[in-house]
């Protein structure tokens, strides 16, 4: 009886050490190539199966992929020793042209508790429609977009540049414009567009003629065939800026420079229904004639043009804005730009703070 017992007891014993033993999580591979595979294919999955071939059970306690287009699934329930289970990596090709490589990190109570799968493969590119080349249509005619940026343009220079458009009708297309300003040319090549011809728009955008700087916009309207159709206003934008690069060394050394007394201001606290005003002082302390050429508030502030605009060397003058706290709540900080011919620093940019009270 009293062997009987000791047999026992040793058999619990070692029982309780084997089950103590941890999981351990055995994948079959870790690394799937799908291969080639197509965008408009729809997804492809593979399942990454694995063992427990530990002494106790398997729990996965996190899937996590590197990235929202792999949507990964798995075993949830407890795989007990010497049982299979599975991940699997569901991969969305839409919109992915190229090669992939991603990951797909699990996490278990296994003596191994993090282990990573990899997908990879090459999505080939799907046939790209009308609809994809030309986004937007005015009438039967698709365009490459209703946003003509003309992106740097320098007031010396006249810059051309094109953008695509499309007859998609069964009839031929005169296109023409109107609204367009004195230093914009608009022409179309060809002036008529066959059913299913490709063709461009060619713009030029004369920087001598603008009387403006910085960011400007203007809205162009198309017309097919005469006709002003709908939704037919596109968008043209350049950044004018002076031409420096043009300047000697000696130009440079002699340049204007333009200094504020103060380029920051601190209205403190003030109250949300008012209006504050603060005067920017500024002075021209390099060797030749300083111009403002524009004063930008995007602030919800309005500017007092200063007294003078042309400054020569050693002269100052000032410009007033006036800030309206309407509609504003808590700590604001906004912004008001100048713009000089000053070519180290040609874009200024002021600060104005404060506090808006309830």
């Amino acid at each position: 009886m009293k062997n009987f017992l000791l047999i026992a007891i040793a058999v619990l014993f070692t029982a309780s050490i084997t089950y103590a033993q941890p999981a351990t999580i055995s994948f079959e591979k870790q690394i799937h190539d799908f291969g080639k595979i197509k965008e408009d294919g729809g997804n492809v999955e593979y399942s990454f199966e694995f063992i427990n071939t530990g002494q106790s059970p398997l729990i996965i306690t996190k899937v996590q992929a590197s990235c929202g287009c792999t949507s990964p699934s798995w075993t949830e329930k407890p795989v007990m020793p010497g049982q299979k289970g599975f991940v699997k990596a569901i991969f969305d090709p839409k919109n992915r042209p190229s090669t992939f490589n991603k990951s797909i990190t699990v996490e278990s109570n296994a003596s191994n508790p993090r282990v990573v799968l990899r997908i990879q493969g090459d999505v080939l590119p799907r046939e790209r429609t009308v609809q994809d080349i030309y986004p937007k249509a005015i009438g039967e005619l698709r365009i490459q977009s209703n946003h003509f940026s003309f992106v740097t343009v320098y007031n010396d220079e006249v810059k051309i540049d094109t953008f695509k458009v499309y007859n998609s009708s069964k009839e031929p297309l005169k296109v023409s414009f109107t609204n367009v300003p004195a230093y914009i040319k608009l022409r179309p090549e060809p002036s008529v567009l066959k059913p299913d011809q490709h063709g461009f728009i060619v713009g030029e955008y004369d920087g001598r003629k603008v009387n403006d700087w910085d960011f400007i916009t203007d809205r162009v309207k198309i017309l097919i065939n005469d006709i002003e159709v709908q939704n037919n206003a596109i968008t043209i934008s350049a950044n004018v800026q002076e031409n420096f690069s043009t300047l000697s060394p000696e130009q440079l050394k002699n340049a204007p420079k333009l200094v504020f007394d103060a380029p920051r201001h601190n209205f403190g606290k003030i109250k949300g229904s008012g209006k504050y005003e603060h005067e920017f002082t500024f002075k021209n302390t390099g060797k030749s004639e300083m111009k403002i050429h524009k004063i930008k508030a995007t602030c919800g502030c309005t500017t007092v043009n200063p007294e003078k605009t042309v400054l020569k060397p050693g002269e100052s003058s000032s410009f007033k804005i006036v800030f309206s706290s309407g509609g504003m709540r808590g700590k604001q900080n906004k912004s008001i730009y100048v713009i000089t011919n000053d070519p180290e620093s040609p874009t200024t940019r002021l600060m104005i703070s404060a506090e808006i009270e309830e």
